[in-house]
């Protein structure tokens, strides 16, 4: 295998790749703290505070709405994770009635236009008393993130098999302590991404929760939208900045409970 320093197109490919995601990250930083960017200067003319005190005043409530979107966001992440890996499991590993229909039906969400979609549920939800609930809004995020998560893990889930599980029945391992010790390690990378990816998508919907929450559920894409959609830069990119650090910090402590307990799990199993 060729080492990646003597490999000069993919390290071009790497450097384009670190400007394309780091760039936007810049301008939106210098943004958060500037009053003034006129065309076509390459630096703001004139720097504030406005959008850094507009995200601690108290008035806002800023942090417990990003905290309790934080919450709502990772338990649809989780469910969804969680779901998609049985989904998963029973489509690769077992023959049924309706096989082919709950295929389907995990990628009809993706089918349909959002906006469709989603009046079409929150007619469903008010007759089940569960719209302007978070509850509500939960299901319906795992809607959106069940097609996602669900193809991630099926694919992971075909190429790693189910041989080595039926080694470890043959040793004398229970189901559970088979896909526990065997597969969960090898599928880690795929429920990573699951979580991810559903974690994203949730955190970030918001005509979805508008609708299903009707203003009573608050997100912080929420409070952000409002701000991008008419054009203030400052406050705009000061609230994009707080979704981008806490979406990285999120997906930092997932992957590190994750790996330790995949660590703690192998180590109780040697001993």
């Amino acid at each position: 295998m060729k080492d990646i320093s003597s490999n000069k197109p993919l390290k071009i490919f790497i450097y384009i790749s670190l400007f394309v995601i780091l760039a936007p990250m810049v301008i939106i930083t210098l943004w958060a703290f500037t009053n003034q960017w006129p065309w076509p200067n390459l630096l703001p003319t004139n720097y504030s505070l406005r959008g850094i005190k507009e995200i601690f005043a108290p008035y806002g409530k800023v942090f417990p709405i990003l905290i309790s979107s934080i919450t709502l966001s990772l338990t649809v992440a989780l469910l969804s994770a969680i779901i998609a890996i049985m989904t998963a499991r029973a489509i690769v590993f077992y023959d049924f009635s309706g096989k082919e229909l709950l295929d389907f039906i995990s990628m009809a969400p993706n089918l349909v236009p959002s906006t469709v979609f989603a009046m079409g549920i929150h007619v469903v939800l008010i007759r089940m008393s569960l719209a302007n609930t978070p509850l509500g809004v939960i299901i319906v995020h795992l809607i959106y993130t069940l097609p996602y998560t669900i193809n991630i893990m099926r694919n992971l889930t075909e190429s790693i098999g189910v041989d080595m599980e039926h080694q470890a029945y043959v040793l004398g391992a229970s189901p559970w302590k088979s896909f526990l010790y065997v597969s969960f390690p090898l599928l880690l990378p795929g429920i990573i991404a699951s979580i991810t990816m559903a974690y994203i998508l949730s955190f970030s919907q918001y005509f979805v929760t508008l609708l299903i929450g009707g203003g009573k559920v608050m997100t912080f894409s929420m409070i952000m939208v409002p701000f991008i959609a008419k054009g203030d830069r400052t406050l705009g990119s000061a609230y994009a900045l707080v979704f981008v650090l806490s979406t990285l910090l999120v997906f930092a402590i997932i992957n590190t409970l994750l790996k330790k307990f995949q660590k703690r799990e192998e180590k109780s199993n040697w001993n």
